[in-house]
């Protein structure tokens, strides 16, 4: 039995007639009468009583209707359901991100096309370091990730896409001395305690370019992987925090930011994902994600 036999059932059951229902499925009528009576010797009997000018259904058949409606309702719900699944529109898409991927705008302005394209779609979203961003998205714990530069960010199998590049900002709490600057040179930061993202490939970059600008006079006194914490401690006094302009819009009491004058010292953001993706919603949420214009 097969899903085009529930059809040609019902499609007589409704119509009362083999003529008009033959009609209606685009068939001959000879053709239908064979295929109801290969279903009738299938099952074991008469699903219809005929007449000259009708067919109707016989206790068996009406009991057969109600079941081939509910079968090719299921059939059917399961057709829509496996669709949008496939096209994305379903599924899950776990996201990573760090440093300034949301206060530069790229990655919400990616999160909101995808949700108002797929809102039955599930988004997963937590802040990982860089490191373990590209750990996570080769072991297909994570699919896609938001990070700055790092020294093996174009592993094999990684699709990197640059989305943009600022320069840095220094935050600072509104009392220290040099708050008073409308903007920094890199020579002012000599033996202040700086407060830099957690150690990894990315900000080592910066670490070292400040290192051959300071020598021995460059202190590095805290680091942490978590944005809200670099600016937390600056306000708090604990030290000079080294960030990228974008987060310059985020307000906290005390707080203050001053442009670095260095073009060698700034910041960046990849968006990395695998090359081969087998989520169809991953897919989906990356043939959304679009370019900045340069």
């Amino acid at each position: 039995m097969e899903l085009r036999h529930l059809r040609y059932f019902l499609a007589v059951a409704e119509e009362g007639h083999f003529g008009r229902a033959a009609k209606r499925l685009n068939i001959v009528q000879p053709a239908l009468s064979m295929q109801i009576k290969a279903l009738e010797e299938e099952l074991g009997g008469p699903l219809f009583v005929r007449t000259s000018r009708r067919v109707v259904l016989t206790d068996a058949g009406r009991l057969m209707q109600a079941e081939a409606q509910r079968t090719l309702a299921q059939a059917e719900h399961a057709r829509l359901t496996v669709g949008r699944a496939m096209r994305g529109e379903t599924g899950r898409v776990r996201v990573g991100f760090a440093g300034n991927a949301i206060f530069s705008g790229q990655l919400t302005a990616d999160l909101r096309r995808f949700h108002q394209a797929y809102p039955d779609a599930v988004l997963v979203i937590n802040e990982f370091a860089p490191q373990q961003q590209l750990a996570a998205i080769a072991s297909g714990q994570l699919d896609i990730g938001y990070l700055p530069q790092t020294s093996d960010i174009n592993t094999a199998g990684m699709v990197v896409q640059r989305l943009g590049q600022w320069e840095m900002f220094v935050a600072l709490h509104d009392g220290h001395p040099l708050a008073a600057k409308s903007s920094l040179r890199v020579e002012m930061l000599a033996a202040q305690p700086l407060i830099l993202y957690e150690a990894h490939d990315g900000e080592e970059q910066l670490f070292l370019k400040l290192s051959q600008k300071l020598g021995d006079h460059l202190h590095v006194a805290h680091r942490s992987g978590s944005t809200l914490s670099v600016l937390a401690m600056a306000a708090t006094g604990l030290g000079l925090a080294l960030v990228p302009a974008p987060l310059q819009q985020v307000a906290i009491p005390g707080l203050v930011y001053r442009r670095l004058e260095d073009e060698e010292l700034n910041a960046n953001l990849m968006r990395v994902c695998r090359e081969q993706e087998p989520n169809p919603a991953v897919a989906a949420y990356l043939s959304l994600a679009v370019m900045p214009p340069v």
